[in-house]
């Protein structure tokens, strides 16, 4: 049996926390966010169906923005008018361009705006720790960045199992 071997791409992730009500360790969630998209593209039914297939590329590349619900009310308000305050917000720049490029071997996928109080919240209800939440959260954005989305009920069965495969991957149970 000939299996196929991807060369995984170098990842670079720029965060930064403006919410001053919890200092989350950015290097521990880059790093799994790292190993999340490694995850993801290195199974080809996702892969093939991601905004990376059919593009020549050596990095890949987005950025987080850590914030609170406040400052997601108004990101919907202004560009996806809509009045609530979102637990995440996905700008998907490569997957949803009509004109996509790479430059200098990079794609940049765009940025996933977390609202760290809104995971707080979530994080009780579901009775989980509000670190999983977020890493549960961080592995959905990066599905919205590859071009994946949960318009019916079958897509939205899809991504969460995605989700769950990805955080079990990588030893990240709800704890």
């Amino acid at each position: 049996m000939i299996q196929m071997v991807i060369k995984m791409p170098d990842i670079n992730i720029f965060s930064e926390n403006i919410y001053e009500n919890w200092d989350i360790d950015e290097k521990f969630f880059i790093n799994i966010a790292k190993k999340i998209l490694e995850f993801y593209i290195s199974l080809p039914e996702v892969y093939s169906l991601s905004c990376l297939e059919g593009f020549k590329y050596d990095t890949i590349s987005f950025d987080f923005l850590f914030c609170d619900s406040e400052k997601t009310h108004g990101i919907n308000r202004e560009y996806r008018h809509k009045d609530y305050a979102a637990d995440i917000i996905t700008f998907a720049i490569f997957a949803d361009s009509d004109e996509k490029f790479v430059f200098d071997g990079e794609i940049n996928l765009g940025e996933v705006i977390i609202a760290l109080d809104k995971v707080t919240e979530e994080a009780a209800k579901k009775e989980v720790t509000k670190e999983y939440e977020l890493a549960f959260l961080i592995s959905h954005g990066i599905l919205h960045l590859l071009g994946f989305d949960h318009q019916t009920e079958e897509d939205y069965n899809f991504i969460i199992d995605l989700q769950n495969k990805a955080l079990e991957s990588i030893g990240y149970d709800k704890v």
